[in-house]
């Protein structure tokens, strides 16, 4: 199997579907909805970031996961 364009893509496409399919509350235990952000004007911490991204993807990448992942079927199903 040769490292490819395509298969650079196809592992950021897994790697975002892994990301959109998280669970916060089985997978992420203990790392729930009301850790958060500070006060105002401090940092979030990595953990808030981190739930940040999960929701974010899970929020905005939806709609384009479909299409993406629908693409690459029909692409390995071509050719193979």
């Amino acid at each position: 199997m040769a490292f490819t364009l395509y298969s650079l893509i196809q592992t950021a496409i897994l790697c975002t579907n892994a990301i959109a399919v998280l669970h916060e509350e089985r997978f992420l235990i203990g790392w729930g909805i009301d850790q958060g952000v500070g006060g105002f004007g401090d940092d979030p911490g990595v953990k808030a970031q981190i739930l940040n991204l999960i929701r974010s993807v899970r929020t905005v990448m939806r709609v384009p996961l479909i299409i993406v992942n629908t693409a690459c079927i029909i692409l390995l199903l071509l050719f193979g």
